[in-house]
């Protein structure tokens, strides 16, 4: 779990792109991608570290950025809904890299960044195989499906400072 040492550790983050995105900026706050990267390394022994998301090509600098600073960034086409709102609908694809991974045994343990209640089952997959480093909230609404599973937890507003632009 979270208490092993990452000097010498190949963990792997799986973010929601969007739930981080939204997450922060709900607080007021974006995040420096180079600083959150570097975060994961330092913190949680994190050598790869996806970005899953919808792609809107308006944002093309701010994922320039996102590779920059070391990320893979994976992208899913974007519909909109009824309701005018943008949805990307990468929950599967973060779900099956991740369990592909772990499958692969290409990683020591995994660090799922959101609050979505849709990924519950894979932190409780990760947790029930010795495989889950932390799960990072982007904010404190983090989903009870989450929450109530007794799982290493941590808010991005404790580590502002850290990884803020």
């Amino acid at each position: 779990m979270h208490t092993r040492s990452t000097k010498l550790r190949c963990n792997h983050a799986y973010i929601d792109g969007a739930n981080l995105d939204k997450g922060t900026s709900a607080l007021g706050w974006r995040v420096d991608y180079q600083k959150f990267y570097r975060f994961l390394q330092e913190r949680y022994g994190v050598r790869r570290a996806y970005i899953f998301m919808g792609y809107i090509s308006k944002y093309d600098q701010i994922y320039s950025r996102m590779r920059d600073a070391g990320f893979l960034v994976r992208f899913k086409d974007t519909i909109i809904t009824e309701g005018s709102q943008i949805k990307g609908n990468c929950d599967a694809d973060l779900v099956l890299t991740a369990v592909r991974d772990a499958y692969e045994s290409i990683f020591d343990a995994a660090v799922i960044v959101t609050s979505d209640g849709d990924f519950a089952s894979l932190v409780a997959y990760f947790r029930e195989k010795d495989r889950l480093e932390m799960v990072i909230s982007p904010n404190q609404r983090c989903s009870k499906l989450i929450t109530r599973q007794s799982v290493p937890l941590a808010y991005m507003n404790r580590v502002r400072e850290q990884v803020s632009g």
